[in-house]
């Protein structure tokens, strides 16, 4: 891969004041009561927005996330904070009774990446044979593997499919670059579909009474323990969030190298199951964990003090420091494995549609059963948080499942994708 520009800016603090000005200047503009920004955040999400503009900086040159360590720190510390503030007030009860439709869709959505791989070399092979030809380790569909990895589970995953087909390591770059610009696409689609959610839902005649009833439920219990917000409230609540993080980081870090000092399948990369000793997904377990248990104590009643809101803030911070990855600069960089991964996220998006409509499944269930896997851990929760805070932990299970089966499926579409590369 070519040696990346320089940024204008690689500072991280002032990175950071960027995109606090660009969440700034959305959520400004979308509180004024009328005018052109009500019309406009009538048809475009804010979440949107707060993902977009850091995208559109960084593909003005002036940011880059190759330089900055903002998405690190999110996702390592902001992430898990939310997730702890954000099941805080959970009801699991309310979640079991959602039904299996949010299991479906996430597995169709798996499907859709399985069979979309071949599909796509398919259609591509038909117009552009050399795009998705290559012999040995210079083969596309090799590469293509670790996208699928990423997509239905997520790094580890992607990284594993790298040390299984053993891909040219002067290409793999690009499948990266593939791979970050479809998955950001994509979730700027399933985002722009969060406001038209009552539409969506009405063309697929779903069901959302369990959902509605999820929202209701947690409403009268925030409504019943709402109180002015004080000083302290605000020292507890985070010292309850980050507390917890720093035990999920322990936990998870030592339950990951437990699990691969012990256990051969998990230890060896080319394994099925070696995607269970990501560090970064036992530390989304045990804070998932942890908020859970949270709900069962009197720290639930801090979802009064604001504690859901708190995570939220932490929540949007995460979105503008993944929006830093999306440099719409770079997708005609290869148009021809672009063209590759367009034709594959629309057989995902095409089969999920059917299914949701066969099912009469709620575009929740549609969202975030996609974003699961294709967004992982990390966006999952994000896309949930936006239909409700109290949905977040949807999110996060689904995308816990696809770290689970990422390695297996993403094996099984290498295969079938080296098929069709001969056809």
């Amino acid at each position: 891969m070519a040696v990346m520009n320089q940024p204008l800016i690689t500072d991280d603090t002032v990175v950071f004041g960027l995109l606090a000005l660009c969440l700034g200047f959305v959520f400004y503009t979308a509180s004024l009561p009328s005018g052109f920004w009500k019309r406009f955040y009538s048809i475009v999400p804010t979440v949107l927005m707060c993902y977009m503009l850091p995208g559109i900086l960084s593909s003005m040159g002036l940011i880059s996330d190759e330089t900055s360590n903002l998405y690190f720190m999110a996702s390592r510390y902001l992430l898990p904070a939310a997730l702890v503030l954000m099941t805080l007030s959970i009801d699991l009860k309310a979640i079991a009774n959602l039904g299996p439709k949010a299991l479906i869709m996430f597995f169709t959505g798996t499907i859709g990446i399985i069979i979309g791989g071949p599909l796509a070399i398919l259609i591509v092979s038909v117009f552009s044979p050399e795009t998705v030809g290559g012999i040995g380790p210079d083969a596309v569909w090799r590469g293509l593997s670790t996208i699928a990895g990423s997509w239905i589970g997520g790094g580890a995953n992607q990284a594993a499919m790298f040390e299984i087909f053993k891909y040219d390591p002067q290409k793999f770059g690009g499948m990266v670059l593939v791979d970050i610009v479809i998955a950001n696409l994509w979730m700027a689609i399933l985002l722009l579909g969060v406001g038209k959610t009552k539409q969506i839902d009405q063309w697929l005649k779903a069901d959302t009474s369990s959902i509605d009833i999820l929202k209701k439920k947690v409403a009268e219990h925030t409504d019943s323990i709402t109180r002015v917000t004080a000083l302290p409230d605000y020292i507890m609540i985070l010292a309850l969030a980050f507390v917890s993080v720093g035990a999920a980081h322990y936990f998870g870090n030592h339950f990951s190298v437990y699990l691969k000092d012990n256990f051969e399948v998990i230890r060896d990369p080319t394994k099925i199951l070696s995607s269970l000793g990501s560090t970064f997904l036992w530390m989304v377990v045990f804070a998932t964990i942890i908020g859970i248990a949270l709900s069962f104590t009197k720290a639930k009643n801090y979802e009064g003090a604001g504690a859901s809101k708190i995570g939220g803030v932490f929540i949007y911070i995460l979105v503008a420091t993944i929006g830093m990855q999306m440099d719409l600069g770079k997708v005609l960089e290869n148009p021809g494995l672009i063209a590759v991964g367009l034709i594959w996220i629309s057989f995902h998006a095409l089969l999920l549609i059917i299914v949701a409509k066969l099912i009469k499944a709620p575009y929740f269930f549609l969202a975030v059963g996609s974003q699961a896997n294709i967004g992982g851990a990390a966006s999952a929760p994000i896309v949930a948080a936006e239909f409700h805070p109290s949905l977040t932990s949807v999110g996060i299970l689904l995308a816990v499942f696809g770290y689970v089966i990422g390695t297996g499926g993403a094996y099984l579409c290498a295969l079938l994708m080296e098929i069709a590369s001969k056809v």
